[in-house]
């Protein structure tokens, strides 16, 4: 068992994409499949999917890369947990966070789900940042 999944699942993430590996795979939660929901819907990853398996499901990520391998550029420059168990961000539905000035996004847990910041920010409900991808 993970201390944070949601960080070991960043984590993940981050060392697959550091070494151009094309899939990833990590321990299934509703919650790492609604934020894998909403990296796809904003053209972060390619694909996802669960796979039924015992003891648990397992998650597995489909990368995204731009060109050739040798000179490959990731869709993913930089995924940053900023709710950690030791210290949660809160924020109003006016303090979102816009990374990059609005070309990156957050991901923010409210109490209608997890959805990406812009969405909450139109919705005008506010809830924990859980991470920024940029």
């Amino acid at each position: 068992m993970t201390p944070y999944p949601i960080g070991d699942m960043l984590t993940r993430i981050r060392n697959a994409s550091a070494k151009f590996h094309s899939e990833v795979a990590m321990p299934h939660s509703k919650i790492k499949e609604a934020i894998a929901g909403i990296l796809k819907d904003e053209g972060y990853i390619l694909d996802y999917e669960v796979v039924s398996q015992e003891p648990q499901a397992e998650l597995r990520l489909t990368l995204k890369y731009r060109g050739e391998r040798t000179r490959a550029e990731r869709a993913i420059h930089e995924i940053r947990l900023v709710s950690k168990p030791s210290r949660r961000v809160f924020v109003g539905k006016d303090n979102i966070p816009r990374p990059l000035g609005g070309m990156g996004i957050c991901i923010v847990s409210t109490s209608q789900g997890v959805m990406p910041g812009h969405e909450a920010r139109q919705r005008g409900i506010g809830g924990e940042v859980l991470l920024e991808v940029k």
